[in-house]
């Protein structure tokens, strides 16, 4: 008998693929059959619920869910058809940049008139703004690095030394108090949030989900490491000039000193480490592989594109009044496992 492990609850489903996802993971179902991911919207909720269910087990898995789901040949099967419908959809809509040296370019030229999420949360948001913004976040920040450290022993040389060197620092630098997820469990906790891994799960709206299901998929799949390699650099080049707007936006709104501090260590050490991605790791791998740059720039796209869209999405919903989230924040499946005890 496998070893069940004690992760979180299953969310609800949000349609047939997450739907017979979620039985088949407790054994009371079976799998759709192929097909019908290939044809379900790609950036929709169902689709992108199913995918981060079949993800979620290279993690930390789910309540009452075997540890050998997590390689079942079955649901690999479905998982590789979500990815297709997904990576198919990403592919078709994402700009295309002549050279990686273009696609870089573009995100060192910070906007005059900025009007994304981390500007509006520091010109206008409110303390409820900022809960939801970190709840939704949550999904990424509570796993913060672990995606991008699949792509370590796919790189070697210069490049494989420069990003563990970033990771290491993303981890604390050997101090569990500072990893940086831990740092964001402390963030929560002043906004008065449930720390817990997993909790905010039923409240993420698909365009969240779609976030983090990219590093997944970029991170679980050797053929696309310089993908993930474009997707960790377009995260820590725009990393710093966000993050101080986000810690101005903490302490106006007086969310507390473990809620500024966060996105203050974020934009000391991603200054840092910008330069380092960009000529060491980014460098160092087109030095090993140049045959790579076409998937460096479509990294770098793609995370622009599904910031984008985030972004379209709790701007939209603040604006009109409305809350961004599928459920309230007290309520939804509680999960068992904490991240930090």
């Amino acid at each position: 008998m496998s070893h069940v492990t004690e992760g979180p609850r299953l969310p609800a489903a949000r349609g047939p693929l997450s739907s017979a996802v979620r039985e088949y993971l407790l054994g009371t179902g079976p799998l759709p059959a192929t097909e019908a991911a290939l044809t379900a919207p790609p950036y929709g909720d169902d689709l992108q619920l199913a995918l981060y269910l079949c993800y979620e087990l290279h993690y930390r898995g789910f309540a009452g869910v075997g540890a050998d789901r997590e390689w079942d040949p079955a649901l690999l099967e479905l998982r590789a058809a979500l990815e297709d419908r997904f990576l198919t959809a990403l592919r078709e809509d994402t700009p295309v940049h002549d050279t990686v040296e273009d696609a870089l370019a573009e995100l060192l030229v910070e906007p005059v008139d900025g009007t994304g999420v981390s500007h509006f949360l520091r010109d206008e948001g409110e303390l409820w703004h900022l809960r939801e913004y970190a709840a939704q976040r949550s999904l990424y920040h509570l796993k913060e690095a672990d995606p991008h450290a699949w792509v370590l022993p796919r790189l070697w040389g210069r490049a494989k030394a420069a990003m563990a060197a970033v990771e290491f620092d993303e981890y604390g630098g050997g101090r569990p108090d500072r990893v940086h997820a831990r740092l964001f469990a402390d963030l929560m906790t002043d906004l008065g949030l449930d720390t817990a891994y997993g909790r905010y799960l039923d409240a993420a709206c698909a365009e969240t989900l779609a976030t983090v299901n990219l590093m997944s998929l970029l991170g679980l799949h050797r053929s696309l490491r310089g993908a993930l390699v474009g997707h960790f650099a377009t995260v820590e080049i725009t990393s710093s000039p966000g993050s101080r707007r986000l810690a101005e936006a903490m302490r106006r709104a007086d969310a507390g000193p473990a809620a500024a501090y966060f996105y203050d260590e974020h934009v000391e050490a991603d200054a840092v480490h910008e330069q380092v991605v960009r000529h060491d790791v980014i460098g160092g791998l087109l030095e090993e592989e140049p045959h790579l740059a076409p998937d460096i720039a479509f990294g770098i796209g793609v995370t622009g594109l599904l910031e984008d869209r985030l972004g379209d999405r709790l701007l939209g919903c603040w604006r009109a009044g409305r809350s961004s989230l599928r459920t309230p924040l007290d309520s939804g499946s509680a999960p068992i496992q904490p991240i930090f005890s």
